[in-house]
Formats: C-alpha cells, structure tokens, sequence
C-alpha cells in the first residue's frame, strides 16, 4: 500500500526506536499529524500547553533516558516557540530532533501568512543538521541523517517539512546519480585517548599531594571508575550542578556542589589543591576553580571543543570518561599519605551539619531550606528530581543528598526559567512507574508552569504511579535575581522588577482534580511531604517562603560584602533580615 510522505516519516521515526513526540498542532503539520493519529499505537504524540513546553521535554526525555527526544511544530510562530527549549538541548549537549512545517512550496517566497525562513532560523540551534524536504524520496535521508548526527553529535537537529509535502505519496530513492540511500542505526563508539597521553595524565596525578576532582553529567556513566579513583588519589569529588546525581552524597569525600550556591566542602578543596582533574564537566564559573598557576591540570571531555576552556589543562583527554578512567587506572600510584583526604571528610561532614542548623533558623514565615532538609531522607532511591533556575537550585544542591539510584537535572548552561515542570512531565512519560519532584519557584509556575498543570491533569492517569509533585516556593519574589542585585551590582531590590502578583497554586492544583497542599510554618513541613509521597494523584506543594533567606552560599557572598552593604545603605533592609554574624560584621551592621 502507498504511504504519504507524513505516514513514512512518522514510520521512519519509529524504526528508529522514537515512541513519542512532544507538540502541539496547527495547519502547517496538519499532515503529520494525521499520520500520528494512524500511528497511535506504535507512536504517543504528547500535547503540551505550548512548543517551548515540548523542546524542554524533549530535551528532558533525552537526559532522562539517553535516548534521542523529538518535538513537533507547525510553521512560524509554533517553531519559532520551540527555539528556547532547543537551545536548552543544544548547550547541555543532548539529542534532540525537532520536526517542523513549513507553508507549501508553492508560497515560499511569497510573503504569506506565517512564512518564516526556517532555514535561517533554526540555523544556529540545529548547526549540525538542517535540511527542508523539497520532494518525496527525499524525506528517508533527512529523517535517518537527523537522527543519526543527534546521536553522533549529541545535539540538535532539525528537519523541516512543507505542508503541501506531506500529503504526497512517499517515493522511495530511485537507483540513479544523485540520489540518497540511508539506512537505520547508530552504535556508540569507543573513544579513547592515545597511550602516551595517558601516561602523561598519570604522571600529573601521580605528582599531585592534593588532588580535587570535579565532575559533571558527563561522568554519569563512570561512578564506580570516579569512587576507584578517588580511593586511589586520596582526592576529594565535588560535582558541577548537571553531575549532581551522579555520585551519591553519603560517600564522605563527595564535597558536593561548586559555585554560587556551592559547598565550603568543595570550595575549601579548590582553594587549596595542587592538582585538577576535571570528568565530564563544563562548568562556566572559573572563580570556583583553583587560581591560574595554583594547580596542575588534566581533564577529559568526549567533546574535544570543550577542553582546556574553564582552566588551562596540561593534559587535555579526549575520551568517554568510564572509559578513559579504566585506561589511566593502572598506571596510577596509590597516594599513603591520606591527610589531604582526611581533611576533606572533615570538611564534608561540618558542611552537612552546618546546612542542617541553617534549616531550622528562623524565617518568616517558612524558612526554604527546611522545606528541601525535611524532604531528602523521605525520598524513594529511584526518584526523578527536577529543579529551575533560581533560589529553588540552591535549596536543591544544598540540601537534597542524592542516594545510588536517584536521578536529576535542570536546564544548566542556558539556565532557562520554566525548565522543571516540562522537566518532571517528561520524567513521567518516560519512567511512568516512578515518582517524580519538580522544584520551582513562583516566577517559574506564572511563566508556564501553571499552564503545564493541565498537561498533567490531562495525562496523570496514564502513568502507572501517579505520583508527579510540584514544590512551588511562593514568595512573591523573582529571588535569585533580587540576590544578585544586591551582591552583584550593590543595588537594593527593585521591587518594580522583582515582586511577583500573589496566586493561589494549591488552590489552582485543586481546581485540576489535582491535590493542593499549602504550608506556612515549620511544623508542616514534614506532614505535607509525607502526604504528597503517598498520595494516589499529582500534587502541588505551595509554600509560603521567607524571600530574604541569602540564596549564595554565606562564604561566597562574603566576596561581595561592599555591594551588599551598598544595596543595604540604599535602603534595602529586608537584606540584612537573615545574615550570619560574620556576614553582618562585614556589611557593618
């Protein structure tokens, strides 16, 4: 039987081992989606609120699954609305293949209603691969290239089909010159570093008294090589915000995160090391890292674009990490002097206590870090966390201890608002037997996260746990952004900019069918949580939090006491409500 061009690309996506596209529709993929309706039980199309929704899910199924994510969108403005999730994708290095329309090749040209050029458009986000189908046999080749270089390239792709296109006959390559025969599959490669380059890595290691390792998501798949190498070095492991899951946090060398929002377990280590040996990480912030001079360095990346770029390495590794590491292992010297290591399980464990007491100082009326203390013990071994920019990534590095098991991301080097829903939505689809957490804050929900609760309460009764909690943090407070205003630029808060409308999201969440929690004193803490774990539907959390709890880390907050003092003079005295007495002394106060 005869296939239209739509009918065989959704074919093609499903050879390929895609289950389910994240979209939302229109005339310009009008074709695309009758095929999906005739391919619904081999092919799960997901309606979101909005395109940017199902870019952040497609990058979110990628991250969560390894497998490559697809987004669909009709011409002009819906893909124009994919771009920010596919920048989400692209910096953080995921597989993601969007599908486009476009207006029907007849009209291109002609200033119609929604022409957009595509091709210009999408040219940066989808670099690697962008390519629009102009007749029929072409359409096997765009489908198994984009595929096959998100997977080689671990980014985005994109294929755009006009709608007068899709309602052809699919036509398969002729045996001519000029044409195109792709075929299905992709096989991860092993990569590995050359043997002298290795032994140069060794050599370092080797030499170094005080050696800090810093990984990132791309060492996920190295756990047990990064533990042997931490025994072996006698290093400490701090982990860049992405590679959060990717050890536990009960091992004690593990110093946790680095950063603004970082340990004084992992700054300490960078302060004080002599050698660097970064895993699977770009980490951005290169005031975190030790000083120019101060440390040798080696690193290994898969992506040889990303070497040597956050600290001058002198030897740069190109290789898969588990890989590599199970190279370099041999010829690597058991350090007997355990001192250095020592001290950095001191350091870890005077951390995790610290954040314990700051939990429980007072707030008004809901201290935040409380909400985040109470809810790590509680949590299964094989949850799925997400979390969104701003003040609910501090509470989630500092206070949640990841266990074996556990997964989690956020939307690291684009750092886009409204990430942890969709985040979480995708969890779900993908992992639908197993509970999933969205942590964010107020100015997330009103952006689309409230609009995503009708995506849940659509599907929720599909997934075999129900189970899909929303954290909202309700302080009516664009909060990381009112911090950095103070330490960054020494400005009071600028309340025109920064306050947020008051909304009630548990009563909303009820609204949906949904549960709806709100909590505004620490003794409801731990009762809410235990109630939305066991709970047989999704639920929203909605906790009226104290928005002048410092978001940085006390230590590197120090670092911009003049510019806190500064915001504070100017007449910023909500401030100055929570600072510890060694930070106040510095602001004079």
């Amino acid at each position: 039987m005869s296939q239209t061009v739509s009918e065989f690309l959704i074919q093609r996506l499903s050879a390929w081992g895609i289950k389910r596209i994240f979209g939302y529709p229109g005339d310009g993929i009008n074709g695309l989606m009758g095929a999906l309706r005739k391919a619904k039980d081999h092919m799960e199309f997901i309606q979101v609120r909005h395109e940017e929704m199902a870019s952040l899910m497609a990058c979110a199924h990628a991250k969560f699954t390894g497998e490559v994510g697809v987004c669909m969108a009709t011409s002009g403005p819906g893909a124009i609305h994919l771009l920010n999730g596919l920048y989400d994708a692209k910096l953080d290095h995921q597989p993601v293949v969007a599908i486009v329309g476009q207006k029907a090749r007849t009209s291109l040209g002609g200033n119609d209603q929604q022409e957009v050029d595509l091709m210009s458009l999408f040219k940066d986000v989808a670099s690697e691969y962008i390519q629009m189908a102009t007749e029929p046999s072409q359409v096997r080749h765009l489908v198994d290239r984009a595929v096959r270089i998100a997977q080689a390239e671990r980014t985005v792709t994109c294929v755009i089909v006009p709608n007068d296109l899709q309602e052809l006959d699919y036509q398969e390559p002729k045996h001519e010159h000029q044409t195109i025969h792709s075929g299905i599959g992709y096989l991860t490669p092993r990569v590995l570093p050359q043997d002298a380059d290795l032994h140069r890595a060794a050599e370092v290691l080797n030499a170094g008294k005080k050696v800090a390792i810093l990984i990132g998501v791309g060492a996920k798949n190295a756990a047990q090589e990064v533990i042997q190498l931490a025994d072996v070095l006698g290093a400490g492991v701090a982990k860049a915000y992405l590679g959060k899951a990717v050890l536990p946090d009960e091992l004690p060398f593990v110093t946790g995160a680095i950063g603004l929002f970082g340990t004084n377990a992992s700054h300490e280590m960078m302060q004080h090391c002599d050698t660097l040996f970064m895993i699977g990480s770009g980490f951005p912030y290169a005031e975190f890292l030790p000083k120019e001079g101060q440390a040798r360095g080696v690193q290994i990346d898969l992506d040889g674009r990303m070497l040597s770029i956050r600290y001058p390495m002198e030897v740069p590794l190109t290789g898969d990490s588990a890989e590599t590491l199970r190279a370099l292992l041999p010829l690597l010297q058991r350090k007997e002097d355990r001192s250095w290591r020592e001290k950095i399980e001191e350091n870890v464990k005077a951390w995790w206590q610290q954040v314990g007491e700051a939990a429980h100082e007072e707030a008004d009326p809901l201290n935040p870090r409380l909400v985040f203390e109470k809810l790590s013990p509680l949590l299964p071994d094989n949850v799925i966390m997400a979390a969104d920019s701003g003040s609910s990534s501090s509470w989630m590095a500092q206070h949640i201890r990841i266990r074996e098991g556990m997964q989690f991301s956020v939307s690291g080097t684009l750092a886009t608002m409204g990430c942890a829903v969709p985040y979480a939505i995708a969890a779900k689809f993908a992992h639908p037997d197993k509970l999933a957490i969205a942590f964010a804050g107020d100015g997330a929900m009103q952006m689309n996260g409230n609009e995503e609760l009708i995506t849940i309460q659509r599907y929720w009764r599909t997934w075999a746990d129900p189970r899909l909690i929303v954290l909202v943090l309700n302080n009516k407070d664009l909060n990381f952004v009112s911090w950095e205003q103070r330490l960054m630029q020494g400005e009071p808060k600028f309340h025109e900019s920064q306050d947020l409308p008051d909304f009630k999201y548990a009563e909303y969440a009820e609204s949906l069918g949904l549960i709806g929690i709100t909590i505004d004193s620490p003794d409801q803490v731990e009762d809410a949580w235990k109630k939305a774990l066991e709970a047989k539907r999704p639920v929203v959390i909605e906790a009226i939090t104290d928005p002048e709890v410092l978001v940085f880390n006390a230590k590197v907050a120090m670092k911009y006491a003049p510019n806190l003092a500064s915001a504070i003079v100017h007449g910023d005295t909500g401030a100055a409500e929570h600072l510890g007495d060694t930070l106040r002394a510095a602001v004079g106060l």
